[in-house]
């Protein structure tokens, strides 16, 4: 019998650009991917919500979020520290 592995948590790093909600920020998160059509490379955005108790972080900070057990239907990371 093969031990079972846990699945490695995703950790992205982004700005935080919405805080109105209780307890959630909206972070976006750029990353770079080449286009083999021109070959050259796009900036491509992605906003996640993660869990932030208390609403400690501000809009324009720089935060690291991590992947954990859905906590809503959008909400699956949690911020874990500024960057």
């Amino acid at each position: 019998m093969t031990p079972v592995t846990k699945k490695t948590q995703k950790t992205l790093t982004g700005i935080v650009v919405s805080t109105k909600m209780k307890d959630t920020v909206v972070v976006k998160v750029d990353r770079f991917v080449k286009v083999p059509k021109y070959e050259r490379f796009m900036k491509i955005s992605k906003r996640y919500k993660a869990h932030d108790a208390g609403n400690t972080r501000k809009v324009g900070d720089k935060v690291t979020i991590v992947e954990t057990k859905p906590i809503s239907k959008d909400k699956h990371f949690i911020v874990t520290a500024s960057a």
